[in-house]
């Protein structure tokens, strides 16, 4: 599928309208990923099979008493996983969910009906890398460029190649402070023709232009930064210099060794001259690229917006201050997401918290005028869990609804508008960040104009179980080791509501299904930032002995 063929104002709607028809027979793997999550993929059906064979569709349900016993019959037969398992299915540590309905307390858990109208198919999950191209590509690029100041550059990606407007430096620069002397010495120390004739002379001083040119045999102090006068050949440091006065009253300065040729002085045009190309597009503006372009002449850049966010944390459960009570929880995602939105260069305001209602989240969603829209939690079947209603009411095209990964399986992403999207993540953290990397990284990175970071591997310092089916995000810190060099150590706290392991760690793993031993190179997701030395990590530490971090990674250490 191309660009145009996925979207937006570019090429027309992608995904579909809950209960619209999907695009099937078609043989893209796009288009069979935008299926399985709108729960219209069509039955496999055997060559030859008879006309009995039909397409079939699953009804709205409680996604985890569905995925069990679908996950059940796709394994062959095997048992369900139970809800003690961090990797089943219906585990409700991946999603905040309200509470079962089942009556009774030791069977599956019953379907629980949505809020709205109409069945909603039960998604089948779409696989992670899948997961990951289809949130890349659900706009075809990224809005048009605009110009502004410098200083509002900051972060924004270049739309046009940065050409040097002038050379660099724009005119032959003293590297030193010292003497401009010409020619070989001992010279006879001029006096600046402005100087007063009682002062000592200052020479030639950074942002002064030299009034006469330098004569043969002669020598002027000369600050750093200073345009060296015509006729000058070197630069003398004045720690390599001494003056003597003369008995007619002049001034000379020897040196113990010559002057060669050039010697501290930084030429015209040194670092580029004017048409160069110092930058291509695409590149991120930086504060050492603003340096660059005010050095180069530039008042203005031209590049592509910041994306916009805004992230609505939703749970009636949730506390903004304060410890724990009656039941009641601190919000942990409000104060994380805005800063890691604003460190993958999106501008994102703070957080805004809803109540647990139907009709607070459709106002909040229908009057959002954000690039994105990320929400937390809701993102189940539970009795309070309004997303999908909601973007349903909307008339909202679902993208992606469910991924293979663990944790964070029942992320979506959605489209509410032409270049306008939501992402709704799990309530539970690490379940919510596998859903910001998984999702919401790759559309805000197109929408910016970011180019994707290379593939990047390292070897494991400890072998990682893995889901059987799914892939799985594992929190790891980067080690040195003697043997293999830089390693990724799995950390120990990385369950789906934990916030320890990923608060120490500098990228997430991505686990292959059935696991990976030690000594494997596994994809990362790298963090915009460094976690070992915030955590207080030293040379020579290693992270807890635990269920993936055996002593033999540690060194012996616990």
């Amino acid at each position: 599928m191309t660009d145009g063929e996925f979207g937006g104002e570019a090429g027309g709607a992608v995904g579909r309208p809950w209960g619209g028809p999907s695009a099937e027979g078609r043989g893209d793997p796009f288009d069979d990923a935008l299926a399985l999550a709108n729960g219209t993929s069509p039955t496999r059906v055997r060559p030859g099979a008879g006309p009995e064979a039909t397409t079939v569709t699953t009804p709205y349900a409680a996604g985890g008493a569905a995925a069990a016993t679908s996950s059940a019959t796709d394994s062959g037969g095997d048992a369900p996983y139970t809800p003690d398992d961090p990797f089943s299915p219906d585990d409700p540590a991946a999603a905040r969910s309200g509470p079962s309905s089942s009556s009774d307390p030791s069977g599956p858990a019953a379907p629980v009906p949505p809020t709205g109208t109409g069945p909603r198919p039960t998604p089948a999950a779409v696989p992670w890398h899948t997961a990951r191209q289809l949130a890349e590509r659900a706009v075809p690029g990224p809005p048009a460029p605009e110009t502004s100041l410098l200083g509002e550059a900051l972060g924004r990606t270049l739309a046009a190649p940065l050409t040097a407007l002038t050379d660099l430096p724009s005119f032959d620069t003293s590297a030193m402070d010292g003497w401009a002397v010409s020619g070989p010495g001992p010279w006879r120390l001029d006096r600046p023709a402005d100087a007063p004739e009682a002062s000592l002379p200052s020479g030639i001083l950074a942002g002064h232009a030299p009034a006469e040119a330098l004569l043969d045999g002669h020598a002027i102090p000369i600050a750093t930064g200073a345009r060296v006068p015509s006729g000058a050949t070197a630069v003398l440091r004045s720690e390599h210099g001494e003056v003597r006065e003369l008995s007619d009253g002049g001034r000379r300065l020897y040196a113990p060794r010559p002057a060669p040729p050039g010697q501290d002085i930084r030429p015209r045009g040194q670092e580029c001259r004017r048409g160069d190309q110092l930058l291509p597009a695409g590149a991120l503006v930086t504060p050492a690229v603003l340096g660059l372009a005010a050095a180069a002449g530039y008042d203005e850049l031209t590049a592509y917006r910041r994306p916009r966010a805004e992230v609505f944390v939703l749970g009636d459960e949730l506390l903004e201050h304060g410890l724990p009570r009656e039941g009641r929880i601190r919000d942990a995602l409000g104060p994380m997401l805005a800063p890691w939105l604003h460190a993958l260069g999106v501008e994102a305001a703070p957080p805004r918290h809803l109540a647990d209602e139907a009709d607070t989240l459709y106002a909040a969603l229908a009057g959002s005028t954000a690039d994105v829209v990320i929400t937390t939690g809701g993102t189940a079947s539970g009795p309070v869990d309004h997303v999908h209603p909601t973007l349903r009411r909307l008339g909202a095209e679902v993208l992606v609804d469910g991924v293979a990964v663990r944790p964070g399986h029942p992320m979506l992403l959605a489209r509410l508008a032409p270049r306008r999207h939501l992402v709704g993540l799990p309530g539970n953290p690490l379940a919510a960040v596998s859903g910001l990397l998984t999702l919401a990284e790759p559309l805000l990175r197109t929408l910016a104009a970011r180019r994707p970071a290379p593939p990047y591997r390292t070897p494991l310092a400890a072998a990682v179980a893995g889901h059987p089916r799914d892939t799985r995000l594992v929190p790891v810190a980067y080690r040195d080791d003697e043997r293999h060099g830089l390693t990724a150590v799995p950390l120990r706290f990385h369950g789906p509501a934990m916030l320890r392991g990923i608060a120490s760690a500098d990228a997430l793993a991505v686990v292959p299904p059935g696991g990976a031993e030690r000594g494997t190179e596994l994809e990362l997701l790298e963090f915009p930032w460094s976690a070992s030395w915030s955590a207080g990590w030293e040379p020579g530490w290693a992270a807890p002995a635990g269920p993936y971090d055996p002593p033999e990674a540690t060194g012996g250490r616990v």
